[in-house]
């Protein structure tokens, strides 16, 4: 399926959020969300929010299925994810660069810090927006709907598999990743 190319013409901004299918609670994103939302009546948002607690938005749902996910991807202005590889990989395919909020261990939202890790590494580059912060998710989002364009990704029809493409690039960062923590291990070992 090649993306859908987004004009920013929408008559209603839509961003889509996800939290995911972890057991774990996002509270911090669905707050995040909620107070952004809050001074933006005019933009509809989407949010998945998994076992979270339920989110003051009226189009909040637990969880989304795949086709239904798919299909709000392709038609959101901008999408939010947490820093699962899997979610951001779609989001990608749909034609999206993702704004990312990984879960943090620290805020019991994960069981240790792969998803900080991971989305750190992505968005060093460029293959995310990395938010860490609220200030940050509110500053990618205002700026994602002044100019959506910046983060479309530009549907390419000669590319032989662009879900191929990147799955090889999400799967080469993790090994990389898995590569430096076993290297960190056996180095730590040795002392």
């Amino acid at each position: 399926m090649i993306p859908r190319q987004r004009d920013g013409r929408d008559p209603v901004p839509y961003v889509l959020a996800v939290v995911g299918t972890d057991v774990h609670r996002f509270d911090r994103l669905v707050d995040w969300l909620e107070r952004w939302h809050a001074g933006r009546p005019g933009v509809r948002v989407v949010l998945q929010y998994g076992h979270s607690r339920t989110p003051r938005l009226p189009e909040a749902t637990p969880f989304l299925g795949h086709e239904e996910l798919q299909r709000a991807m392709a038609e959101a202005t901008l999408v939010v994810s947490h820093g699962g590889p899997a979610t951001i990989t779609e989001a990608r395919r749909t034609g999206h660069l993702p704004i990312v909020v990984p879960r943090d261990p620290a805020h019991d939202e994960h069981v240790d810090n792969h998803q900080q890790l991971f989305a750190r590494r992505l968005g060093a580059v460029g293959l995310v927006r990395l938010c860490e912060s609220a200030a940050e998710l509110v500053a990618a989002l205002d700026e994602g709907l002044a100019d959506p364009s910046r983060f479309t990704l530009a549907a390419d029809p000669d590319r032989p598999d662009p879900r191929a493409e990147a799955v090889a690039r999400v799967g080469q960062v993790i090994d990389d990743l898995v590569a430096r923590r076993v290297r960190q291990r056996v180095g730590g070992q040795r002392r």
